[in-house]
């Protein structure tokens, strides 16, 4: 796959990630979005470097969106603990 289909596949798994923890997110609809999109890269990253899986043949694999969404829940968990409070 290509960045763009990493980029695209990034803005439906922040998308995603962001309707399976619903909830005000300190950063906004933007914010959440480039979460998305590092979550992205990062699940995919770590599904070829600590699990030995490849997921960047196809985009349509189940596997690559396993990875970006799981990479994005990740970092949106960890950006809402790292901000969540500090836009009270």
């Amino acid at each position: 796959m290509s960045v763009l289909s990493w980029i695209i596949l990034g803005l439906l798994a922040g998308a995603i990630a962001k309707f399976l923890l619903p909830g005000r997110d300190p950063g906004g609809l933007i914010v959440t979005t480039l979460i998305g999109i590092a979550g992205s890269f990062t699940g995919g990253w770590l599904a070829v470097h600590v699990f030995h899986h490849h997921v960047s043949r196809n985009f349509y694999d189940p596997a690559t969106w396993w990875a970006a969404i799981g990479g994005a829940l990740v970092l949106l968990i960890a950006y809402r603990l790292l901000f969540g409070n500090s836009r009270r």
